[in-house]
């Protein structure tokens, strides 16, 4: 997947639009803890590997920032699952 991935933080939101559809992961935040609680992608543009994107732009964004993560939506579990090289972020509280 090619398209650009933006951060939104006014609306909590991580988004990118793909041929006029808008897949996005949406999170709270609780002082240095990013609680990720949707990861949304239509079905018109699924199977692009869209979510998985959004996913790592998230991620990285969290250690970027400090942040620890709680998958709360169950994509942001399996992925951070998946991919072993995140789960230093996850939140052990």
């Amino acid at each position: 997947m090619s398209a650009a991935v933006k951060h939104d933080a006014t609306r909590h939101r991580f988004e990118t639009v793909v041929d006029g559809h808008t897949g996005y992961i949406e999170y709270h935040m609780d002082d240095a803890v990013m609680s990720i609680d949707h990861t949304i992608v239509p079905s018109e543009i699924g199977g692009r590997g869209i979510a998985g994107t959004l996913m790592k732009t998230a991620l990285d964004y969290a250690r970027a920032e400090g942040l620890k993560v709680i998958p709360a939506c169950s994509y942001a579990d399996a992925y951070i699952t998946k991919h072993p090289e995140y789960e230093d972020l996850r939140n052990s509280n």
